[in-house]
């Protein structure tokens, strides 16, 4: 059995984050976080938080309860940006983060490059209106993803790896979480576990914003959150940066 001993600063340390605000207003200060500890030592909202408040389920305490009030908020975003795992990223960054990982590309016109899979489209035609002409136009769909599977046809005897394409699409900024709900009885009645809601950052802070790194190459926008990172953190590897950050666009 793994013995998962959370990272974190003592109760009592005066640096210890300690809200869901406090988190919020660092990740706009520095500009993106990883939520959980990983390569570069001291980039996570994980290592900032007390070592013993984690899963507790207190909403006052508790990081991993902040995120559902974080990724509601839309301060900043939230979702799976960072090697496939959870973080921030604040409104400031993310148009540099689009064009990095999208190389350039909106969903639509890596769709008809053959750049993205049939596995892909099924989710992203919820969210994108396949008949604009001009800019792309977004639905304002924020649908559970739970519903969102079975609508894609990733249900039972369906289209597999779910969890994977919607990593992929996140780690793309396709997609991100734009909160938590828990599901609903058909009469209307809540039950179960939060399920996360999936929604286009473009419904969220603007197709404006969203594009707004496009003039210029994704190599160099990857080149300034890479330099951003080794700033915070001059010690860090430069694999490990790169690992965290992604590999630099082709």
């Amino acid at each position: 059995m793994v013995d998962w001993t959370m990272k974190g600063l003592s109760w009592d340390d005066p640096l210890r984050i300690r809200s869901a605000a406090e988190l919020t207003a660092w990740v706009r200060e520095i500009g993106f976080l990883p939520f959980f500890a990983n390569e570069v030592t001291g980039f996570s909202a994980e290592e900032h938080t007390g070592a013993h408040v984690w899963w507790t389920g207190d909403r006052a305490t508790d990081p991993w309860e902040w995120r559902e009030e974080i990724a509601g908020a839309h301060a900043v975003a939230y979702g799976k940006f960072f090697d496939g795992r959870a973080g921030f990223i604040a409104p400031e960054w993310l148009p540099r983060f689009a064009n990095a990982r999208r190389e350039g590309w909106d969903f639509d016109g890596r769709w008809q490059d053959g750049r993205a899979s049939q596995r892909e489209k099924a989710i992203m035609e919820f969210f994108v209106d396949p008949e604009s002409e001009d800019e792309p136009q977004f639905t304002n769909a924020a649908l559970l993803s739970t519903a969102l599977k079975q609508s894609a046809g990733f249900g039972k005897g369906g289209a597999k790896n779910f969890p994977g394409i919607m990593t992929g699409l996140q780690m793309q900024l396709y997609l991100v979480i734009g909160g938590f709900r828990r599901r609903q009885t058909k009469k209307g009645r809540e039950y179960g576990m939060p399920v996360s809601v999936i929604m286009t950052p473009e419904s969220i802070w603007g197709y404006s914003l969203m594009s707004s790194a496009y003039d210029e190459e994704p190599a160099e926008s990857w080149m300034r959150i890479y330099e951003h990172t080794r700033a915070l953190f001059p010690d860090s590897d430069n694999n490990s940066i790169i690992k965290l950050i992604g590999k630099t666009p082709n």
